[in-house]
């Protein structure tokens, strides 16, 4: 059973409900044990005003932490004295355990905490563990419940930035200089840490310079991200591409255009949309495109790297997508990029089912969440992808990015000639195109930066017959591969939507 309540009022609410439905054994995942113990702290226990309650550590044994006695009761220290020493009273009490999962796997514990619980109805002694991690016995789970602690809401955020902003103050003899619309940017990016880590952040912005501006939320994400990301699967891009980077793809532009007021909350009674899949030719801008949607909705972006997420252990892979999702979904807003999707989801001999059951908790997460991540997932292999998945209702459109057309050609001939200060004239730039037919923007990109390794060998300024004898010694894709493209665009003309 897992409790969770989306503020922090309603998360004490509910851990009074659940210490008032007389379940002997509850258990907090945290990290954020402060957060935890100063809401026990501020609990009336249900059902007695005088129930005592007590703390435990392994360092220091156990002590009564609702009025002070004294010290701690050192010859209380090991696991399996406290636990004898609490099945002995006979006063009810709430006891709260901290670090206690590494003393789980222990018979005689396991056989002390069921002596607790089954003893609850004779002696009320509630056991609360606290740990960053609990994996209980099985013959002890009907005993038990989960309870989710609720991150700081806005207002507990606003309310850190604002003691840590009257600290600096008070320190140097001056306001701390800021704006409201970068305060407001700060505590909504300050979400989905703990009270520790926020302060943390909020100090780190405030201190460097007693001002908090816009241009701190680049290192503060960053930051954040550092903290959350502690798997390495997902990465992290805050200098994402614009629209400018992306050549043609005039669909996808508008569409994600008319979709930002829906995801940056301007119109907040439009639903926010989930995302797209890009399929298409290899090398045709569906990496740029996932880069320009994080530009234009001006959030972080994330790739989620599913060859990271595989494991040689059951179930292990589907726990590393859980958390690299549940990061994604602390660092809200931002895109999620998934790059070669079929790769993850793809199932093969010897699959043993993990592909399926990967997909499956992704699929469950993209149609449940309520956060503002946005999703780009892009594949080059049709045949691979789970029907699933691309069904109607998973993502809000599938777009078809194909070979890019004469004037797209001339686009990203200028953008990429644009990059590295090459000069070519627009009588050129139309001719370059019409001799790169078939080309993708990737081959196209490559060509542009052979021409100046050839140049500068020669010891010649690059010029457009550089980039043109470059063009016309490469064999692109759409040759070498001309049929595997052909049954693409087959596929893809009844069942997506043209990128262009």
């Amino acid at each position: 059973m897992t409790l969770k309540g989306p503020t922090p009022p309603d998360t004490r609410t509910e851990l009074a409900t659940l210490l008032r439905s007389r379940i002997p054994l509850v258990l907090i995942e945290t990290r954020d044990e402060p957060r935890a113990l100063a809401m026990l702290a501020s609990l009336k226990i249900p059902g007695n005003a005088h129930t005592p309650v007590f703390q435990w550590t392994v360092t220091d044994g156990l002590r009564r932490v609702d009025i002070d006695l004294g010290g701690a009761q050192k010859h209380n220290s090991d696991p399996p004295e406290v636990l004898k020493s609490i099945r002995a009273t006979d006063k009810a009490g709430l006891y709260v355990l901290l670090d206690f999962h590494p003393f789980l796997a222990d018979p005689v514990n396991i056989r002390l905490l069921k002596d607790i619980c089954q003893g609850y109805e004779r002696v009320a002694r509630t056991l609360v563990l606290i740990s960053h991690e609990l994996s209980l016995p099985r013959e002890l789970e009907h005993f038990a419940a989960r309870f989710q602690l609720a991150f700081p809401d806005r207002m507990e955020r606003q309310g850190i930035v604002e003691k840590v902003a009257s600290e600096w103050a008070k320190s140097n003899g001056a306001r701390v200089r800021t704006d409201r619309k970068a305060l407001d940017l700060l505590i909504e990016n300050l979400g989905g840490l703990s009270t520790t880590d926020t302060e943390r952040l909020a100090r780190t912005a405030i201190f460097d310079d007693g001002a908090l501006q816009a241009t701190d939320l680049p290192a503060l994400m960053q930051a954040k991200y550092a903290l959350l990301n502690r798997g390495g699967i997902l990465g992290y891009e805050y200098d994402t591409a614009r629209f400018a980077d992306l050549g043609g793809m005039t669909k996808i532009k508008d569409w994600l255009r008319q979709r930002r007021p829906a995801f940056d909350g301007s119109a907040p009674h439009l639903d926010s949309p989930k995302g797209l899949l890009l399929l298409g030719v290899q090398g045709c801008g569906k990496s740029v495109a996932a880069r320009a949607a994080a530009g234009i909705y001006g959030v972080p972006l994330l790739r989620l790297d599913f060859a990271a997420i595989h494991n040689k252990y059951q179930g292990e892979s589907e726990r590393n997508l859980r958390e690299a999702l549940a990061t994604a979904d602390l660092m809200s807003p931002c895109v999620l990029w998934i790059d070669e999707i079929e790769k993850g989801v793809a199932s093969g001999d010897g699959d043993s089912g993990t592909s399926r059951r990967v997909l499956g908790t992704f699929l469950t997460w993209l149609a449940e969440k309520k956060t503002r991540v946005f999703v780009v997932a892009t594949a080059n292999d049709i045949s691979a992808l789970p029907p699933e998945l691309i069904r109607k209702g998973r993502f809000d459109e599938i777009f078809f990015v194909d070979l890019p057309k004469t004037a797209v050609r001339a686009d990203i001939l200028r953008i990429h000639a644009a990059k590295r200060s090459l000069t070519i004239s627009e009588e050129h730039i139309a001719k370059l195109a019409e001799a790169c037919e078939g080309f993708s923007g990737a081959e196209i990109e490559q060509a542009v930066v052979s021409a100046l390794y050839a140049a500068h060998a020669s010891g010649a300024t690059v010029s457009a017959s550089h980039v043109l004898s470059e063009l016309r010694s490469t064999r692109p894709l759409s040759v070498v591969m001309a049929e595997r493209i052909a049954e693409l665009r087959e596929w893809a003309t009844e069942r997506t939507v043209a990128a262009d």
